[in-house]
Protein backbone atom coordinates (compact mmCIF):
# COMPACT_ATOMS: atom_id res chain seq x y z
CA UNK A 1 0.00 0.00 0.00
CA UNK A 2 1.54 3.50 -1.00
CA UNK A 3 1.41 6.65 1.14
CA UNK A 4 -2.49 8.44 0.68
CA UNK A 5 -2.42 11.27 -2.38
CA UNK A 6 -4.63 14.10 -1.26
CA UNK A 7 -7.07 12.78 -3.48
CA UNK A 8 -7.07 9.16 -2.06
CA UNK A 9 -6.59 10.43 1.59
CA UNK A 10 -10.06 13.18 1.20
CA UNK A 11 -11.87 9.90 -0.49
CA UNK A 12 -11.46 7.69 2.53
CA UNK A 13 -12.63 9.82 5.03
CA UNK A 14 -15.73 10.70 3.11
CA UNK A 15 -16.50 7.22 3.89
CA UNK A 16 -16.75 7.95 7.89
CA UNK A 17 -20.56 9.53 7.91
CA UNK A 18 -20.60 13.02 9.95
CA UNK A 19 -23.17 15.15 11.51
CA UNK A 20 -22.65 18.43 10.51
CA UNK A 21 -21.78 21.52 12.55
CA UNK A 22 -22.25 25.41 12.26
CA UNK A 23 -19.55 26.84 14.80
CA UNK A 24 -20.60 30.34 15.71
CA UNK A 25 -18.89 33.28 17.48
CA UNK A 26 -19.05 37.22 18.25
CA UNK A 27 -16.09 38.84 17.01
CA UNK A 28 -14.41 42.01 19.17
CA UNK A 29 -16.31 44.36 16.81
CA UNK A 30 -19.37 42.38 17.68
CA UNK A 31 -20.31 40.92 14.07
CA UNK A 32 -20.93 37.53 13.84
CA UNK A 33 -19.46 34.80 12.24
CA UNK A 34 -20.26 31.39 11.65
CA UNK A 35 -19.06 28.09 9.45
CA UNK A 36 -20.14 24.85 8.49
CA UNK A 37 -18.04 22.42 10.42
CA UNK A 38 -18.14 18.34 10.46
CA UNK A 39 -14.71 18.01 12.22
CA UNK A 40 -16.98 17.55 15.45
CA UNK A 41 -15.94 15.11 18.16
CA UNK A 42 -16.50 14.89 22.29
CA UNK A 43 -13.21 14.70 23.90
CA UNK A 44 -14.07 13.68 27.77
CA UNK A 45 -17.49 13.67 29.81
CA UNK A 46 -15.44 15.23 33.15
CA UNK A 47 -14.60 17.69 32.53
CA UNK A 48 -16.96 18.40 29.13
CA UNK A 49 -15.02 18.75 26.47
CA UNK A 50 -15.64 18.66 22.90
CA UNK A 51 -13.48 19.43 19.75
CA UNK A 52 -13.49 20.79 16.31
CA UNK A 53 -10.92 22.03 13.76
CA UNK A 54 -10.54 24.91 11.21
CA UNK A 55 -8.30 25.41 8.42
CA UNK A 56 -5.23 27.61 9.25
CA UNK A 57 -6.05 29.53 6.04
CA UNK A 58 -10.04 30.29 7.48
CA UNK A 59 -10.32 33.96 7.20
CA UNK A 60 -12.62 33.12 9.91
CA UNK A 61 -9.43 32.05 12.20
CA UNK A 62 -8.48 34.81 14.20
CA UNK A 63 -11.73 35.36 15.59
CA UNK A 64 -11.65 31.78 16.79
CA UNK A 65 -7.52 32.54 18.18
CA UNK A 66 -9.19 35.35 20.00
CA UNK A 67 -11.96 34.82 21.51
CA UNK A 68 -13.27 33.34 24.76
CA UNK A 69 -16.30 31.62 23.59
CA UNK A 70 -17.90 29.75 20.86
CA UNK A 71 -21.03 27.68 20.42
CA UNK A 72 -21.10 24.39 18.73
CA UNK A 73 -24.84 24.53 16.56
CA UNK A 74 -25.65 20.82 15.60
CA UNK A 75 -27.78 21.04 12.52
CA UNK A 76 -31.28 19.36 12.04
CA UNK A 77 -32.35 17.70 8.84
CA UNK A 78 -34.39 20.64 7.47
CA UNK A 79 -31.01 22.63 8.04
CA UNK A 80 -29.16 21.60 4.68
CA UNK A 81 -29.07 24.60 2.87
CA UNK A 82 -28.03 26.84 6.31
CA UNK A 83 -25.04 24.32 6.22
CA UNK A 84 -24.10 25.55 2.50
CA UNK A 85 -24.85 28.64 3.21
CA UNK A 86 -22.20 28.68 6.03
CA UNK A 87 -19.89 26.69 3.73
CA UNK A 88 -19.79 28.97 1.09
CA UNK A 89 -17.59 32.18 0.54
CA UNK A 90 -18.44 35.92 -1.07
CA UNK A 91 -22.26 35.51 0.72
CA UNK A 92 -24.09 37.29 3.66
CA UNK A 93 -24.01 33.94 5.80
CA UNK A 94 -26.30 35.88 8.41
CA UNK A 95 -29.27 37.33 6.20
CA UNK A 96 -32.23 36.15 7.68
CA UNK A 97 -30.95 33.56 9.72
CA UNK A 98 -32.43 32.66 13.37
CA UNK A 99 -30.56 32.96 16.63
CA UNK A 100 -30.44 33.78 19.94
CA UNK A 101 -27.63 35.13 22.27
CA UNK A 102 -25.80 32.72 24.20
CA UNK A 103 -24.91 33.59 27.64
CA UNK A 104 -21.31 34.97 26.13
CA UNK A 105 -22.26 36.11 22.98
CA UNK A 106 -21.89 33.47 20.87
CA UNK A 107 -24.83 32.88 18.14
CA UNK A 108 -27.38 29.54 18.77
CA UNK A 109 -29.00 29.40 16.02
CA UNK A 110 -33.00 28.45 15.83
CA UNK A 111 -34.01 24.86 14.75
CA UNK A 112 -30.44 23.77 15.59
CA UNK A 113 -30.82 19.51 17.56
CA UNK A 114 -27.90 20.60 20.18
CA UNK A 115 -26.18 23.34 20.86
CA UNK A 116 -22.65 23.85 22.82
CA UNK A 117 -21.74 26.77 24.41
CA UNK A 118 -18.03 26.44 24.91
CA UNK A 119 -15.31 28.33 26.66
CA UNK A 120 -12.04 28.19 24.38
CA UNK A 121 -9.69 26.44 26.65
CA UNK A 122 -7.19 25.49 23.96
CA UNK A 123 -5.87 24.82 20.52
CA UNK A 124 -3.56 23.00 18.68
CA UNK A 125 -1.70 23.46 15.93
CA UNK A 126 -1.67 20.23 13.09
CA UNK A 127 -0.66 20.26 9.55
CA UNK A 128 -3.06 22.68 7.86
CA UNK A 129 -5.55 23.09 10.39
CA UNK A 130 -5.85 24.35 13.86
CA UNK A 131 -7.53 22.24 16.50
CA UNK A 132 -9.69 23.81 18.91
CA UNK A 133 -11.03 22.41 22.54
CA UNK A 134 -13.38 23.91 23.70
CA UNK A 135 -14.94 23.18 27.65
CA UNK A 136 -18.58 23.11 27.56
CA UNK A 137 -20.75 25.63 29.64
CA UNK A 138 -23.97 24.80 28.56
CA UNK A 139 -25.24 22.57 26.77
CA UNK A 140 -29.31 21.83 25.45
CA UNK A 141 -30.71 18.96 22.61
CA UNK A 142 -34.11 18.95 20.59
CA UNK A 143 -35.04 14.75 20.51
CA UNK A 144 -37.90 15.70 17.92
CA UNK A 145 -35.85 16.45 15.42
CA UNK A 146 -33.68 14.72 13.17
CA UNK A 147 -29.91 15.47 12.20
CA UNK A 148 -28.30 16.08 9.01
CA UNK A 149 -25.95 13.66 8.19
CA UNK A 150 -22.74 14.29 6.14
CA UNK A 151 -21.31 11.23 3.77
CA UNK A 152 -19.45 10.75 0.27
CA UNK A 153 -20.14 14.37 -0.35
CA UNK A 154 -24.12 14.17 0.56
CA UNK A 155 -25.90 14.70 2.61
CA UNK A 156 -28.24 12.64 4.41
CA UNK A 157 -30.82 12.16 7.41
CA UNK A 158 -31.23 8.80 10.10
CA UNK A 159 -32.97 5.76 9.42
CA UNK A 160 -33.31 3.38 12.14
CA UNK A 161 -32.28 -0.19 11.67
Amino acid sequence: MLPPTAETFRAALGRFATGVTIVTARAEDGALVGLTANSFNSVSLSPPLVLWSLSSGSSALPVFRGRTHYAINVLSAQQRELALRFAARGVDRWAGVAYTEGAAGAPLLEGAIATFECFNRSRYEEGDHVIFVGQVERCQHRSELRPLLYHGGRFYTEHPL
